[in-house]
């Protein structure tokens, strides 16, 4: 098949897809979860920032034996990334992917016309 004519049946599908009202749908959900996340992420590792550069004194007190409240806040770094990882994937199961599924079913259907 010419190649030209391979290109031409691609852009075709693409703009099928493109054009499609799932595919805005899936922007939309896609923003609504990321942004709002993103920003509460931010926000507490930059308050974890703060208080460790002008809050020492309280990032230093000992919770737990040599366990302080810096430690503490340091580890709960890593469980809010598994957490919101986890909860991204379980919304982007329920929410996104049947969209996807189906703007990629009309992907293949438009490329074979």
């Amino acid at each position: 098949m010419d190649e030209d004519v391979v290109r031409e049946r691609d852009a075709r599908a693409y703009e099928a897809v493109h054009d499609a009202a799932d595919f805005t749908e899936l922007k939309r959900r896609y923003k609504n979860f990321v942004v709002p996340w993103t920003i509460a992420f931010m926000a507490w590792y930059l308050a974890y920032v703060a208080c460790n550069n002008w809050a020492r004194g309280f990032m230093n007190t000992q919770v737990i034996g040599h366990i302080n409240v810096a430690l503490i806040f340091g580890l709960l770094q890593f469980v809010s990334t598994f957490a919101i990882a986890a909860i991204y994937g379980r919304f982007a199961n329920r929410k996104l992917d049947p969209l996807a599924a189906g703007l990629n079913a009309k992907y293949k259907r438009e490329r074979r016309r």
